[in-house]
């Protein structure tokens, strides 16, 4: 566990790198992050799939759905 760094450290650790390598891990950072969703967003996808080809969907309106979200 010695190994663990806390937020703090991690910013000061890229302070000490070149803007140059800031600008790369910035993009590296950001593509991980997109990657990270879409990935996400296909396992909700396939539940979701499984969910209607297993009948467990219920038909609803748009204003359904959207009383049900903001209840």
């Amino acid at each position: 566990m010695g190994n663990i760094m806390t937020f703090n450290n991690v910013l000061e650790s890229v302070d000490r790198l070149s803007l140059d390598e800031q600008e790369t891990l910035m993009e590296v950072l950001h593509r991980r992050i997109i990657e990270h969703k879409r990935s996400k967003l296909a396992r909700e996808i396939q539940s979701a799939r499984q969910e209607f080809q297993e009948g467990s969907c219920q038909p609803a309106t748009p204003s359904e759905l959207m009383k049900e979200i903001l209840s």
